[in-house]
């Protein structure tokens, strides 16, 4: 994590870490060293975006685009995951 999370920031998964589907259980996880995160289908899309290509502002509209829900709210969901993530030292940007 380097600072505030800005609209040009391009959030990743840092080394070590990766989202993986778990076949036999059916669920996308998140993996990391010694630890492992069940995710949901909304995390999973915002995840899966998290490639350090994509500035925030363009994971968001991809999402408001795909899930057609309001940008403010989308916006407030994925900052509160992101920086949750970033805390834990599970995301750069």
């Amino acid at each position: 994590m380097t600072g505030a999370l800005q609209a040009t920031s391009r959030p990743r998964l840092p080394r070590g870490v990766r989202l993986k589907h778990d076949k036999v259980r059916g669920e996308w996880l998140l993996l990391a060293p010694e630890r492992v995160i069940k995710t949901n289908g909304v995390a999973r899309a915002v995840l899966e975006r998290c490639t350090g290509e994509l500035t925030l502002r363009d994971i968001i509209a991809g999402l408001v685009r795909d899930f057609e829900a309001p940008e403010a709210r989308i916006e407030a969901d994925v900052r509160a995951l992101l920086m949750s993530l970033a805390e834990k030292r599970l995301l750069d940007f």
